[in-house]
Order: C-alpha cells, then sequence, then structure tokens
C-alpha cells in the first residue's frame, strides 16, 4: 500500500539561512504546507509562503501547540544555541505526534568508533539522534551534507583558510586534502526531493530512510580547487595572493588552545582542521560511502558558479559574526 505525500512540515529557524534554503525549496515544490517556528519576538525575515508560528522555547507546552498535526519537523538551531533546546523541541514533537524528524545534524556522518579528540563532536550527533528516539513516537532521518561551501568559503580565515577581500588564504598542509561539500541549494533541493516521495510503499519513499543518514553533495574539492575557482571568478592568479602554510595538526592544537581561553573562532579552526587531515575517513564520504544524489535526482552543480555567488556575498557585506571576510 502506498500511502501519500508528506504535505505538513515543521521547521525550526526559517529566518536562519539554511531554515530559508530548506523552506524555500519546500515552497516551491507546491506540494507542501510549511511552517516556520521562531522564538517570540524574532525580527527575522521569513521566507515567502510560510506561515509563521511563534513559539516559547523555554516553554514544551508552547513547542506541542505550534507542532500538533505536522508530518515531518526540520531542526535548524545556531551552534551556540544550548542542548537542552535541541532536546526540549524533540521530545515535544513526540507528545504533539509527529512522525519524522530532521535533527540540527548536518556536517559530516559519523563513525561509531571516532578519533578520541573526534569524540565531542561525535557524542553531539548521537545525543541529537537519541533525543528524537527516546520521545517514543518519532523516526529521525539525518542529512549529512558535508561543510556548507558558501558558508565555509566566505566566513573567514578560521573555516576554509580564505580571506576573500585581502586575497590571503592559509593552506593546511599542502592544500590537496579533498573534502566533500555541499552549497545550501543542493542541501534545499535534497529536502524538496525527499519529501515529494509517496511517505511509504514502493521505493523511493520516505520510509526507506527512516533512522538512517541521508547522504548528499555538491562538490569534491580541495583548497586548491577552491583558490583555481576564486581565481577564474576574480580574474586572479597566485601572484595576488598572499599564500601562507599550516600544519594541520598545528592548526587543530592552535583552535583547541583558543577554545579553552573562550575565543569562539577556535572552534572553527579545530573542527575544518580535524576534517583536513588525511586520516580522516568520512571528510570525503562523496569518494567512499553510496550517497542519495541520483535518487533523490540531485543536479550535478558548477563549482564556478558556487564561488560566484560567495564572491558577491562578501562583497555585500554578508558577516554573520561580524569577522574580517
Amino acid at each position: 500500500m502506498t500511502v501519500d505525500s508528506i504535505q505538513k512540515v515543521a521547521i525550526v529557524g526559517t529566518t536562519g539561512r539554511i531554515g530559508g534554503v530548506f523552506a524555500e525549496a519546500l515552497v516551491q515544490t507546491g506540494k507542501h504546507t510549511v511552517t516556520g517556528l521562531t522564538r517570540q519576538g524574532s525580527h527575522g525575515q521569513q521566507p515567502d509562503g510560510v506561515r509563521h508560528v511563534e513559539v516559547d522555547y523555554d516553554d514544551e507546552a508552547s513547542i506541542v501547540d505550534a507542532l500538533r498535526g505536522q508530518q515531518f519537523l526540520v531542526i535548524t538551531l545556531g551552534v551556540y544555541v544550548p542542548e537542552e533546546v535541541h532536546h526540549r523541541i524533540a521530545v515535544a514533537a513526540g507528545k504533539a505526534g509527529v512522525p519524522y524528524i530532521m535533527p540540527n545534524i548536518f556536517g559530516y556522518p559519523v563513525l561509531e568508533h571516532a578519533k578520541k579528540d573526534e569524540q565531542g563532536l561525535n557524542n553531539v550527533v548521537h545525543a541529537r539522534v537519541d533525543h528524537v528516539r527516546s520521545n517514543g513516537v518519532s523516526s529521525s532521518i539525518r542529512l549529512p551534507c558535508g561543510f556548507w561551501y558558501e558558508w565555509s568559503l566566505a566566513t573567514g580565515e578560521q573555516w576554509f583558510g580564505f580571506t576573500i577581500k585581502s586575497r590571503k588564504v592559509t593552506f593546511f598542509d599542502d592544500g590537496r586534502r579533498t573534502l566533500t561539500v555541499s552549497t545550501w541549494d543542493q542541501c534545499g533541493r535534497a529536502l524538496a526531493a525527499l519529501l515529494s516521495f509517496p511517505e511509504s510503499g514502493a521505493s523511493p519513499s520516505v520510509a526507506d530512510f527512516k533512522n538512517q543518514d541521508l547522504l548528499i553533495y555538491s562538490f569534491r574539492v580541495s583548497q586548491r580547487d577552491m583558490l583555481d575557482s576564486l581565481h577564474r571568478v576574480l580574474g586572479t592568479t597566485d601572484d595576488d595572493w598572499e599564500i601562507t602554510y599550516e600544519s594541520v595538526e598545528k592548526r587543530i592544537a592552535d583552535g583547541d588552545k583558543e577554545i579553552a581561553k573562550g575565543i569562539r573562532t577556535g572552534r572553527p579552526k579545530a573542527l575544518y582542521g580535524r576534517a583536513f587531515r588525511t586520516d580522516n575517513a568520512t571528510a570525503d564520504f562523496a569518494d567512499t560511502m553510496s550517497t542519495a544524489n541520483e535518487v533523490l535526482g540531485l543536479p550535478t552543480e558548477d563549482l564556478d558558479e558556487a564561488t560566484r555567488r560567495t564572491v558577491q556575498m562578501v562583497e555585500d557585506g554578508w558577516n554573520p559574526l561580524g569577522l574580517a571576510v
């Protein structure tokens, strides 16, 4: 028996970048009623076509009321939001009877046996999956997609090593370690394609991915590839850039020291540094693991177009963290 497609989708954080992309992609299909949950008093801009509901994330009952009747919940939260908020949302979703939750787990798939200094991140991933599992009602569908390309290239040196405005780049080791990454648009297309499938029945269906990773990607690229793309977009050469080199292990150690001192840019330094280790088993997952790109009908994207969008973001002053970019 085939069950109809999911129609009612709630998204936490539609005024944020990835939450907004998810909402826009779903609205464009014309198949879904999208409800955006935002904190009371938020002044963020909702995407067109999204039903807006304000909630008190400190009040479980408020969240339950907002989620009643929803069939799929996507949680997108900022990196500094307390972990208990994610847990409270997942518990409330269970009480509201939401059958599916996409938890706030993007980035890279995790392995059961992580390196000792990578266990902290893996523990966060496992905890958020457990938030869903423990509510007794919802199933999780996770969307590992690698680092977000535009964010990581535009935000500053502590991420992919680039400071675009001042034409500076720090290569980690030799700059040729390949990572799997995704654009925001590809993530939006993936969610929209998934929720356009029937909920269950003949494959492909949403239920096929119940309590699993939905692996998707845009590019497999190194820092060298990114700089070459920037050259094509900007009309520059290596001579126009200040290129420095730093070992991955030093970068990780420096990031960990900054974290201990409460310096917030230490977190991306350490996180990205660990991804660029040559022995990281999942950072280039598109080379070694099966992805859902084909079954979802995702397009092959143009790297230079994604780089061009990123450069335009920087030139337009996009700077969410107030850093030198």
